[in-house]
């Protein structure tokens, strides 16, 4: 299984940036995708989850309103749109897939069996 997660950048505070991932070695249509992210010396943390079909999208409170986490079940990618970006949205963020039957919560990282190996978002004020 490969999540391969692209499109970090340097942006200024108030812009927007939009996350790849391209999922290959799974079946992309099953797998729940998330994003979580991981700021210098500060744990990971979820940001967005969304469901196998698409029908449910979950959100931390932190990014409710500014980010959205579409997904494109033909072309095995999920996105994550980021608007009205803060310096405090700083991070590494990984991409990661829940297949059906794992278990564990959308919002922990314990609830994900596939990890991307991460994309940089700096965010200048």
């Amino acid at each position: 299984v490969q999540l391969q997660a692209s499109g970090g950048g340097l942006v200024q505070a108030g812009g927007s940036l939009r996350l790849s991932c391209a999922a290959s070695g799974l079946t992309f249509s099953t797998n729940t995708m998330g994003w979580f992210r991981q700021a210098p010396g500060k744990e990971r943390e979820f940001v967005a989850a969304i469901s196998a079909s698409g029908g449910n999208t979950y959100y931390a409170d932190s990014v409710k309103g500014r980010f959205t986490i579409p997904r494109d079940n033909a072309k095995n990618t999920v996105y994550l749109q980021m608007n009205s970006l803060k310096p405090e949205d700083t991070a590494v963020y990984f991409c990661t897939a829940k297949s059906r039957a794992f278990g564990g919560a959308y919002y922990s990282t314990n609830g994900y069996n596939y990890w991307g190996q991460g994309t940089l978002v700096t965010v200048s004020s």
